[in-house]
This record gives structure tokens, sequence and C-alpha cells, in this order.
């Protein structure tokens, strides 16, 4: 039974950073792209079906290099931690899977995830049994017992949620072989974390032959290293250890991007999680204190990024999908939008980082994330044009054609409202002692004084 799909009319952005081509037909036959252009034309059998793309945009579709598709859209660590079941939060990433890709994100790197449900859902996805969008995955990310954002919510040694806390060099290599074992595609390293005894950002809690010894195991097993970097010490020695990819590599010096050149890691900064706090948090609630914080740390980050992109530096998109700041099939186009705005780059370089730099992501290098003869046929259509406003890519309603592997996804059928376990969330009290003076007003207070 043919399989063919014809996409007819519309202008081709094909991922690689060439001009776009208006009126360019597109042909998909077993799964892959397999002619472009009179070619296509000409090769179209009576019964593939055909798609009018007149007036839209034909490109690749998005990569997410940065996703937490099992966090279940936590508002804060102690949820995270402690608020979540292994059953349940393996049913909620199924059903999460189908959002990501109506948003036209159809694969997306999960480098660290609750106990092993990433590479669960990964094979769940290539199985056919979950729709979803195509998927690499970690594990648990390996920590310091001072790694991360939670503080002494993570326990001294052992797995906790999405943490596995390694103490030497034996528990090291021994988790990366046990996860290797299980089925991961990259291994994660929480480089940096907050300390609570300490005031500021975070800091670097790994030695660089602590580093090192992490990315010869992985590499010696044809896994790669990624790594969660929040200052420029981290990002400086995870270069010269050897992680492939690297997460935020927030405040990065000249000395970091020099590394990072020398040893060709590629960066994935993830502005989309500081960009919707900035921006937004104070309609969720985030600490008022903390929002010109976050505004602060993008525009110094992404003055070293716009210096790195210029010098050659690989970048990839991540949106840090799954938090309650960054909900499932909402926000994982936004990263694109930020690169324009903070880093100087054309909206085409900023589709090339969300496609054909996505493909290293997903160790599909060449096989992915373009529109050429032989790739696989992951295609967005969209009504609109990201070239000239890039914030098209992050409307609902401007997603025309989702196509996963030379299939149609189904965009329209509306998914089951997801209502929430209340337990899966923390219900506070207050959000500080309600003391007197707060309650009442001076001249109440007053007046009580002499009751």
């Amino acid at each position: 039974m043919p399989d063919g799909i014809l996409i007819t009319g519309g202008t081709v952005v094909d991922g690689t950073g060439a001009p776009a081509r208006p009126g360019e037909a597109v042909l998909l036959r077993g799964g892959r792209i397999v002619a472009l252009g009179a070619d296509a034309l000409a090769r179209v059998a009576p019964d593939d079906a055909r798609i009018d793309a007149t007036g839209k945009t034909v490109m690749p579709g998005l990569i997410d290099a940065h996703t937490h598709l099992t966090f279940g859209e936590p508002t804060g660590n102690d949820e995270l931690f402690h608020h979540r079941t292994e059953a349940y939060s393996s049913m909620l990433s199924a059903y999460n899977a189908r959002k990501v890709l109506r948003a036209g994100v159809t694969s997306v790197l999960d480098a660290d995830c609750l106990w092993n449900i990433g590479c669960e859902l990964r094979d769940a996805i290539d199985s056919g049994i979950v729709e979803g969008p195509r998927m690499r995955a970690g594990g648990q990310a390996l920590m310091t017992m001072l790694g991360g954002t939670a503080g002494r919510m993570i326990a001294d040694e052992g797995t906790t949620a999405y943490a596995t806390v390694v103490r030497g060099r034996d528990m090291m290599v021994n988790e990366i072989r046990r996860q290797i074992k299980y089925g991961v595609d990259w291994i994660k390293i929480m480089v940096t974390g907050l300390i609570p005894s300490m005031k500021g950002p975070e800091v670097k809690v790994w030695n660089f032959d602590e580093l090192r010894l992490v990315c010869d195991t992985a590499h010696d097993l044809n896994t790669k290293v990624v790594a969660h970097c929040r200052n420029s010490e981290s990002t400086r020695d995870a270069a010269r250890a050897g992680v492939d990819l690297i997460y935020h590599a927030s405040y990065m010096d000249d000395e970091a991007l020099e590394a990072v050149l020398e040893a060709g890691s590629a960066l994935c900064p993830t502005f989309t999680l500081l960009g919707n706090l900035a921006d937004y948090g104070s309609k969720v609630g985030s600490a008022p204190e903390l929002l010109e914080v976050f505004r602060a740390e993008i525009a110094v980050t992404a003055k070293q990024m716009a210096k790195a992109h210029a010098a050659g530096v690989p970048f990839l998109t991540g949106s840090e999908t799954g938090f309650a700041v960054t909900p499932v099939g909402e926000w994982h186009a936004r990263e694109l939008e930020m690169f324009v705005e903070y880093m100087d780059m054309s909206p085409m370089d900023a589709i090339v980082a969300a496609t054909r730099n996505g493909a290293f992501a997903m160790r599909m290098e060449g096989e992915l994330g373009t529109l050429e003869e032989g790739r696989i046929a992951d295609v967005l259509i969209v009504d609109g044009d990201p070239l000239a406003d890039v914030t098209v890519l992050q409307r609902k309603d401007a997603i025309a054609e989702v196509i996963k592997g030379g299939k149609r996804i189904d965009i329209t059928t509306p998914i089951p409202e997801q209502k929430l376990r209340t337990s899966d969330q923390v219900r506070f009290l207050a959000s500080c002692p309600l003391t007197r003076s707060l309650a009442f007003t001076e001249e109440q207070l007053e007046k009580l004084s002499h009751v």
C-alpha cells in the first residue's frame, strides 16, 4: 500500500541555512524524504496523498534538546522529590508526550528523568504504543551530594527522584555502566549546585578529575555526556573534560568560551525557563525579588553566547519543558525567539539551531533535522513565515501539519483534559508567618494595646 505524501506550493526552509525556496514540492515515502522540486513532481504516484501548502512554510520538525517530560510540571522541588509516584508519573508522561508533537516538536532529548521513565517512554514511543516525539533519553542525573537546586532534599547517597548521588571513582564508573546497561543515550552531570548555607548563585561541585572520569567512562561505551553548568568555571572545566553538550553555560567568560571552542562542545543555553520567570513569574506567584535576577542572568549570559555563535560554536534550542513555568506543549519554540532577541541570531540561524543542530542531541546527524533527500521525514507545515517572524512557531493555530517519520499526526482531535491529582501538589497554609503586625494596621494595633 503506497504511503507517499506530496507537499506542494509551500515555501521550503530546509533547515540547512540555505535560502528559502518558494513553491518547491517535497515528496515523502517510506518514512523518508525521497525527492524535492521537479524531481518530486516527476516521481509522485497516483495514489500518493497530497497536501497543498500554498502560502505556508514547509520546514523540518523542531527538536527540543532540553526537556523533562517525566517531571509532571511541579511548582517546586518539594513536589518533584516527594509528591511523585513511579507508576502515575509513567502514565502522565505518556499523556504529555502527545502535547509535544502538537506543538510541532518531532524530537526531544530528555537527558534526566524520574526513575528510568525517560528510557521506557522512548521505547514505548518507538514501539508504537504511545504517541509522542522521537526521543533520546538519559537516566538519573549524576550528582555529588551538593549538586542541583534542591539543596538538602537530595540525600547524601543513593537515588532521589531524578538524581543519583555518586561518591568516589568506583561508584561513578559503576553508575554510568548501570545506566548504559538500562538503555540511556546520554549521561547527565549536575556540575553546579546551590549550597543552602551559602548565599548566591550555584557553584561548581565537581572537580576536574571527576568530570574527566565520567566523560572517559561514558565515551568508552559510545555514550555522550551532557552537563548542567550555571557558572563560568563549570563550563570551562566541563568542556576541557570532554562534555559533549553543555546546558545553560551561565555567566560564561572568555576563558570558558575558549575552552568550549577548543573542545568542540555544543551549547544549549535554555533561556526559556529564565525568560518565562522574568516576564511572567509575577502571574504565577514567583518571588518578586527573583524576577530581575533572572533577567540579569539572561542579559549577561546572552552577550557571551552571541560571541560564541559568531565564533562558530554549535547551538541547540532547549526549553526545559516539564516544570510549572514551562508546561508541556506550551513553550518549546520560545527559545528561537530568545536567540533572535538576545543573541543577535537571524531567524534562519535560530531555525538551524532548532532543526539541523538538534540532530546532534538525537545522535542522528546526517539523518534528521533537514529537508534533504534521504533524510527522515519529520516535517512541519506552518501557516506563516518564521523567517519574517520566528514567534509564529509558538502559535498553536499556525501549526497546520505535523508529520513524523512520514506519517501525518492528528493535531485536531481534543486531548482529554487533565485534572490535577491533589497528592501531587503541595498545599501551603501560608507563604509567610502571620504576625500581628502583618494582620493589623498600626491604628488597629494601637487600639488593641489599650484593650
